[in-house]
């Protein structure tokens, strides 16, 4: 019965792992969709930012969503604070629910230091900055989540088997 346990604590611990590099891709992807969204709405829709996000939240990937209601949230409970303060507020709420890295957090913090401060080709512009940086990330973390999720997965299943084999 012990045996068991930690050959599935093991495998539960490797499965864990693989699926925070099998993630990141995937979230990757869904916020820069967002982000052209969002360009389309303000550059070629000329719709006022706050609306913007309330279409944002309305739809498309359930973490994107999240963290955009997050934005609207701040922004409703932050009266007189700019949109980049209710970006950040929203951005530190919701990383711990992601897979990102810091520098795609980074990437993130900077395009809402911008947005809501400049006229819509300038926010065009750092949408579309933020939009390749993203993509860039996502093209490695493909790379790395095609290298390590089977390893990891197989790791977890061998390290309990392992030590259940030494405790033998």
């Amino acid at each position: 019965m012990g045996a068991a346990l930690v050959i599935g604590a093991c495998t539960l611990t490797g499965r864990a792992v693989a699926k925070a590099f099998a993630e990141r891709p995937r979230q990757l992807r869904a916020l820069r969709s967002s982000l052209q969204e969002l360009e389309t709405e303000i550059v070629y829709g000329a719709v006022p930012m706050q609306e913007a996000l309330e279409h944002l939240a309305a739809r498309g990937d359930p973490l994107v969503r999240k963290f955009y209601s997050l934005v609207l949230t701040a922004l409703e409970n932050m009266r007189g604070r700019t949109a980049a303060e209710a970006w950040s507020e929203a951005l530190e709420k919701w990383q711990g629910s992601t897979y990102l890295t810091q520098d795609d957090l980074v990437t993130l913090r900077v395009l809402g230091n911008s947005l809501g401060v400049s006229d819509r080709l300038d926010q065009q512009k750092h949408l579309r900055l933020a939009g390749e940086k993203l993509a860039l990330g996502e093209a490695g973390a493909w790379e790395v989540a095609a290298k390590t999720v089977k390893p990891w997965n197989y790791l977890g299943l061998l390290g309990g088997l392992v030590i259940v084999l030494i405790f033998i």
